[in-house]
């Protein structure tokens, strides 16, 4: 049971990088973690949350696994909890 995090190296909104939040046991972990944190409900995005990098280091001190962005990914995807985009087919 573990919440992960991956460098701020996505450039986003208000001019700052934001990182991916994910957990790779359960959406309740990661909701609880997220609010926790502070991070709004408004934030979550399939199956992770998108934080600015002002809330890393603390996402870290309140027990979130700093991983790249990879293993991130990797460990999402093991723990089933992977939920891609559905494109829209024309028509």
């Amino acid at each position: 049971m573990t919440v992960l995090i991956d460098p701020p190296n996505w450039p986003g909104p208000r001019g700052l990088m934001w990182s991916h939040l994910v957990s790779d046991s359960s959406l309740e972990e990661l909701h609880d973690f997220a609010a926790r944190l502070g991070v709004p409900r408004r934030a979550f995005d399939r199956d992770h949350y998108d934080v600015p990098e002002t809330v890393h280091a603390r996402a870290v001190e309140l027990g979130a696994e700093a991983v790249g962005s990879q293993e991130l990914l990797r460990r999402l995807i093991t723990a089933g909890l992977r939920r891609r985009k559905r494109h829209r087919v024309a028509g």
